[in-house]
């Protein structure tokens, strides 16, 4: 395909991230058409994937939004705005959503897409990074989060299952832990499984609740204290006796909880 602006000898550098492996195939086999283009891996999960980019430093993403624990957004959260390549979402999201995307995105494709519209995101991805604008898809990539990001939620999670609707008080959750294509709410010896990934339960629970690592979310007023583990780890341990792990990815946590 190729673009006059984007020097041959150096070639586009992209990484395809998915947790479908069919659709991962499908974006790899239409990438691998293009000669000025080098795909440097595949994710199958959001962790891998924020991994993989702040070690290889991908020019360009394409990045599925929605994934268990954590997901596109999520995957775009936890890297800071320099670590964020250009991104291409590939999306099933609704109407309202692509208006955002319209704005704020470089580009996406909605599932189910043909070649013909994967080659228009493509030529405009690549048209972006021929321009370097990287502050531009900084901004345009925040912008985005911000607006997709669920809108603060009340005091209350509602919890549907087995025919009814339990309503938890946030101040009575302890922890949460990310299980598969849901999340488990634990309120003393109950757990509540609720169908959301990490990320976003994470923008609904207020301030007292902190991610300590990929899959654990904890109320910091349920905590009794803290131990030192192995290579940056921390023991975390809770007044019902629970220990949980704050990860060496997340020791910046450290600081809210008032160790520095």
């Amino acid at each position: 395909m190729g673009d006059a602006s984007i020097n041959a000898a150096v070639k586009i550098r992209v990484l395809v991230v998915d947790d479908e492996p069919l659709a991962r195939e499908r974006v790899r086999k239409l990438l691998e058409k293009e000669s000025d283009l080098e795909v440097i891996g595949e994710c199958a999960d959001g962790a891998s994937a924020v991994e993989a980019i702040r070690q290889h430093s991908p020019d360009l993403v394409f990045l599925d939004v929605q994934m268990p624990e954590l997901d596109g957004f999520g995957v775009l959260t936890e890297l800071s705005t320099d670590e964020r390549p250009a991104v291409v979402f590939v999306t099933a999201y609704d109407k309202f959503a692509l208006k955002a995307f319209d704005v704020h995105a470089v580009d996406y494709l909605l599932k189910p897409f043909d070649k013909e519209r994967f080659q228009t995101a493509l030529r405009r991805a690549l048209d972006h990074l021929a321009r370097r604008q990287p502050k531009q898809i900084h901004e345009q990539l925040a912008a985005l989060l911000n607006e997709l990001r669920p809108a603060p939620q009340s005091d209350r999670i509602a919890v549907k299952g087995q025919g009814r609707v339990v309503f938890l008080k946030t101040s009575d959750v302890d922890w949460v832990e990310a299980a598969d294509n849901y999340v488990s709410l634990h309120v003393g010896k109950e757990s509540h499984l609720l169908r959301e990934t990490m990320s976003s339960i994470e923008t609904r629970l207020p301030k007292e609740f902190l991610r300590i690592s990929r899959s654990t979310i904890v109320n910091t007023e349920r905590i009794k204290e803290l131990q030192p583990l192995f290579h940056g780890e921390y023991s975390v341990i809770l007044r019902d006796g629970t220990k949980l792990t704050l990860s060496r990815s997340h020791r910046d946590k450290l600081q809210q909880l008032g160790i520095t």
